[in-house]
């Protein structure tokens, strides 16, 4: 007989997702969309700005570190107001990459229902497999 193995996380078998691309987590509450020198010189790149005009138009300094800007009402400055897609959605930072991977919507069944509930493309799509969660989750934690 065996015995349960409970080292493993409550998603072992995996979890369903599908980017829908419906801008749902570039907007709502005020927060921070931490960047990096990498991902500031992609974004400028996709943008078709030097690194120094797209920070001055779209980062802000808090404390030492650097978030994107935000609309009024907690939109991503990244968002587009009309299509509500990302205007840089192929390089998008990672904090945004790793969506829905965050510890935060891993810590429980419960969380990741919450997730599932602001977001329609957890629980679609094809079976993301453990070890694609867990390198996700590895990249950033919130």
């Amino acid at each position: 007989m065996e015995g349960k193995d409970n080292t493993k996380p409550w998603y072992s078998g995996g979890l369903r997702f599908q980017c829908t691309q419906c801008g749902d987590c570039c907007t709502g509450s005020e927060g921070f969309v931490w960047v990096n020198k990498a991902e500031i010189a992609a974004l400028a790149i996709r943008t078709g700005l030097t690194v120094s005009e797209f920070e001055e138009q779209y980062v802000r300094l808090v404390g030492i570190r650097k978030s994107l800007r935000e609309r009024e009402g907690g939109d991503c400055v990244l968002l587009d107001p009309h299509t509500r897609h990302c205007l840089a959605y192929d390089d998008r930072p990672r904090q945004c990459r790793t969506w829905p991977f965050w510890d935060s919507n891993l810590s429980s069944p419960d969380a990741w229902e919450e997730a599932s509930q602001q977001c329609p493309g957890c629980n679609k799509g094809n079976l993301v497999p453990l070890e694609l969660i867990v390198a996700q989750a590895a990249q950033i934690k919130i």
